[in-house]
């Protein structure tokens, strides 16, 4: 290969999440200051300056592994878990405002963060597992793409030209951050919309039960019958990939990490807008769970809905209106599909480019990314393209991948957004540190739960079940170590030069 064509794919500055081109100017910053340590006053116009990376996060929130969850839950318990829908989105929201302070406070993402704070060998596993929680997200997504464009043309686009259209057009949509990175936010406020209405429609097709709604918000409700269903509505509301992603997005605007003034503004906004973004996503949700609360709780076939065929269930159930619901429901989740996929090839740049430090040019990282996706979501789609039972198992098995990464984004968020020489006066206090791994143990162990479940039905056989021991071993092996790294960093402070040493 030529020393000209390497130049083309290597990028010769550092690796950064945005250039300083590409970062969306603040206005009112006084330049001449060296520092200050109070946030100007609160101005509209610079909370909208501020918008754009929280819906951008909140997109992981309405991917269709949570519709998926969201009809679930529904059909088979009715309105009773919307109470911990609402408590789960603002689990969600602790997490991604650690994130997002973790990346305004230190100027760098999770991922390069990872890379210099761990030896070399877990830095790579951390990776590792990263790459795969965001593989198994990204054939959902893809194939919930997939099965809009089949609904929409009547069955004339099999699942596998569903999945090439999906993955080229995702390169065409991020094309459009070579125009800013404020038109590519517009993109997704503009699929956000498009999900809000078309769900908002069905709500409104369906008439789910104003009461009983206000009730299952209300009052908790669990019985060993939704125990499953509740577990699923946790699990999928923190995706691995996601921790990553919200603290590079951050750093799309111009924050001057030494300045406390900047920092503590732009906390203030990020806070705000991703506290009104999870709330829109919180909503779309909470339509989707009563629509098929509404329409197949109790009944004989509320344990086969899946994402496949939802749409002809409620055009069965609900057909007959001015647009067929059938259509709405394949447009929302498009929708859906779309934008999660252009997040997951997203997020793929920051963690590749980040545990890595690959200095390459976007669209090589992005063409790489979205080939290590597309290739075992092609095969999927050519496997099971005409059975919708086991695209339900596949879907399962990708869920479990996705919940045992989980620890693994979670641990050294927590590790590093506490450490003093790191963030300075924006560590964590006590308070706040007890709190998020009151929050991080709750989450492991309600994945833990799962994974027990599932492997107890699922794992069959002395070399099957030999495999997964080992594996699990190995796994909880890890897991303690990055705890008990976490303990040690955050009490005494002097691993780190220990670990530069290894």
């Amino acid at each position: 290969m030529s020393s000209d064509h390497h130049q083309h794919l290597l990028n010769p500055e550092p690796e950064t999440a945005y250039d300083p081109t590409e970062k969306v100017h603040i206005i009112g910053v006084r330049e001449t200051e060296d520092d200050y340590t109070t946030a100007p006053p609160f101005s509209w116009r610079k909370l909208w300056l501020f918008t754009g990376p929280g819906f951008l996060m909140s997109i992981a929130f309405l991917d269709p592994g949570n519709l998926e969850g969201d009809l679930q839950a529904g059909a088979i318990a009715g309105y009773s878990l919307l109470w911990l829908l609402l408590w789960a989105t603002a689990i969600g929201l602790l997490v991604q405002l650690l994130s997002a302070r973790l990346g305004v406070a230190t100027g760098r993402h999770l991922a390069e963060l990872c890379r210099e704070e761990y030896p070399n060998w877990a830095g790579k596993l951390l990776w590792i597992m990263a790459e795969l929680a965001l593989i198994g997200a990204d054939i959902q997504e893809v194939i919930g793409s997939a099965i809009a464009l089949k609904i929409l043309t009547n069955g004339f686009l099999p699942l596998y030209a569903g999945v090439l259209i999906t993955a080229f057009d995702c390169f065409i949509f991020l094309f459009l951050e070579n125009y800013g990175v404020r038109k590519l936010e517009a993109l997704f406020a503009f699929l956000i919309a498009v999900m809000a209405i078309s769900f908002a429609w069905m709500f409104g097709e369906t008439k789910p039960n104003a009461k009983e709604l206000l009730v299952g918000l209300v009052v908790p409700k669990l019985n060993s019958r939704t125990i499953q269903q509740a577990v699923g509505v946790v699990g999928c509301i923190i995706m691995p990939h996601n921790v990553f992603l919200h603290s590079a997005l951050v750093q799309s605007r111009e924050v001057d990490p030494t300045k406390v003034g900047r920092v503590r503004e732009a906390l203030r906004y990020y806070s705000i807008e991703s506290t009104i973004a999870l709330a829109i996503s919180f909503v779309i949700n909470l339509f989707v769970t009563t629509v098929f609360a509404k329409a197949f709780f109790g009944t004989a076939i509320a344990d086969t809905i899946g994402l496949g065929n939802a749409g002809q269930f409620l055009e069965d159930r609900f057909g007959g209106g001015l647009v067929p619901i059938l259509y709405i429901w394949a447009v929302g989740l498009l929708a859906a599909g779309q934008s999660s996929t252009i997040t997951g090839t997203y997020a793929g740049q920051f963690i590749m480019g980040g545990f890595l430090d690959l200095r390459l040019k976007k669209w090589a990282r992005a063409l790489i990314t979205r080939s290590c996706a597309i290739v075992p979501t092609l095969i999927v789609a050519l496997i099971f393209d005409s059975s919708e039972d086991t695209l339900d198992v596949l879907n399962e098995w990708l869920n479990v991948l996705q919940s045992i990464q989980i620890p693994f984004a979670l641990i050294p968020l927590l590790c590093l957004v506490a450490k003093e020489d790191l963030m300075g006066v924006f560590a964590i206090g006590p308070l706040l540190k007890t709190i998020s791994w009151l929050v991080a143990a709750l989450v492991i162990a309600i994945n833990g739960y799962l994974l027990q479940q599932f492997f107890a039905e699922e794992v069959t056989g002395v070399t099957f079940t030999s495999i997964v021991v080992v594996f699990t071993v190995a796994y909880v092996a890890f897991v303690v170590y990055l705890i008990w790294r976490s303990v040690t960093v955050s009490t005494f402070g002097f691993f780190k030069l220990r670990s530069q040493s290894t």
